[in-house]
């Protein structure tokens, strides 16, 4: 039906720049940590800490409400949570000690956590199950379209000319019109049981049941690979470019900006393609090609070539197809869809605890006793897990079921 169809668009629009916000607020500490470092007097590892803290309230509370989303309702979790995190990250901008932003970033990750689970969830229940892969990929990319590449080349720009303060304030502002917009014309999803889903798995029932099955688990030892990739490279490289490479930050900003925008076509491309080709083939690519972005940062070779380095950087980063993949269609599809949203909150609590808290800190620890260039290196480690447990994943969502036409999707009144 073409009015589904148009509505499938339209929330998938809304949703793509909902969490593009989320990125922004959640990555712009990265970029910024190179300008308040030194004000504070921050040492690598706290520099750590503080990705680290905002990942474990994001993983907790993003289980714990993506579980309230699959009882209660999308929209009561998703339009708080936006309406919080803006609010948060301004207040960072106004922290005078390392202990206050600690707390503000804590109480920011909270309020962060359920969006990925619930943006997704929506995202998916109001798709076609043949466009599942591509809205979702679309939705995510705006992670990299945002977090990773405009927010790199935004916030260090105003740092530069305004101080760093102003950084987290010009991020603070969009989440409040993307709440106005998912309260306007984002409506409570329709939410069925499938049938052959059910009849895959006739022992779960219940929210713990889920841990019964086989891509669940491996979806979080993924997760956990591609997490600690993305954070051990988006919290070191800055200060790897700037303090070992003596590049300027705006360098740094526009190496890691390029990263980004190859991360959004990916982002944009791969996850639809999945659809055709299968999640698996299609995340072991991307898995192996994102192994290489870490290594080509950690070469000084390339540092004197900045347009081959930006290029193959470009090229490399996979990272928003494979959070499409090992973190939302693998694990939503592998479980019935009472549990989706539970689901993908719980590979992403163990892929944040392990990827976003615990790498960070010992990439601080291993930097502080080896140098930037180790954290780099432990990236590059921790994509080869990544492709290890996609190995053993079997193909989620019935790939012959995705090619078969269906009628459009009709969201709830």
């Amino acid at each position: 039906m073409e009015p589904s169809r148009r509505y499938e668009n339209q929330v998938v629009l809304i949703l793509f720049f909902t969490w593009g916000t989320v990125f922004l607020d959640r990555m712009s500490q990265l970029y910024l940590a190179p300008y308040f470092a030194p004000e504070f007097h921050l040492s690598s590892e706290q520099i750590g800490l503080l990705a680290a803290v905002v990942s474990v309230t994001w993983a907790l509370s993003g289980l714990l409400f993506g579980a309230v989303s699959d009882r209660f309702g999308r929209r009561v979790v998703l339009i708080p949570g936006v309406l919080l995190f803006s609010a948060l990250s301004w207040l960072s901008g106004v922290a005078h000690s390392f202990e206050q932003l600690l707390l503000i970033r804590a109480l920011m990750g909270a309020a962060e956590g359920p969006c990925w689970a619930v943006i997704n969830a929506i995202t998916e229940e109001s798709s076609a199950r043949s466009r599942r892969g591509r809205n979702v990929g679309f939705v995510v990319s705006a992670g990299a379209l945002v977090g990773l590449c405009a927010a790199p080349i935004l916030t260090t720009q105003v740092a530069s000319r305004w101080g760093w303060r102003w950084g987290f304030f010009v991020t603070g502002v969009p989440g409040l019109l993307m709440a106005l917009l998912i309260w306007k014309f984002v409506r409570e999803p329709r939410r069925g049981g499938d049938e052959a889903q059910d009849r895959r798995h006739p022992n779960v029932r219940g929210y713990l049941s889920i841990l019964r099955i086989r891509n669940v688990w491996l979806c979080c030892v993924g997760a956990s690979g591609f997490i600690s990739w993305l954070f051990l490279q988006n919290v070191f490289a800055p200060l790897y470019i700037t303090e070992v490479m003596h590049q300027p930050g705006t360098t740094a900003g526009f190496l890691l900006g390029a990263a980004g925008l190859g991360s959004f076509f990916i982002g944009l491309t791969f996850p639809g393609l999945s659809d055709r080709w299968g999640r698996k083939p299609t995340l072991l690519f991307l898995a192996f090609i994102s192994t290489l972005l870490p290594i080509a940062l950690y070469l000084p070779v390339l540092y004197g070539h900045l347009w081959l380095l930006a290029a193959i950087l470009f090229l490399t980063q996979g990272g928003q197809g494979i959070a499409a993949l090992i973190m939302v269609l693998v694990p939503s599809e592998s479980v019935p869809p009472q549990f989706s949203a539970t689901a993908i909150g719980l590979a992403t609590l163990v892929g944040e605890i392990i990827g976003a808290t615990i790498a960070p800190a010992a990439g601080g620890a291993m930097a502080e006793r080896f140098g930037l260039g180790m954290p780099l290196l432990m990236g590059a480690a921790s994509t080869i897990l990544l492709f290890l447990a996609a190995l053993f994943i079997r193909e989620s969502g019935g790939l012959h079921m995705r090619r078969a036409p269906e009628p459009g999707v009709v969201p709830a009144d």
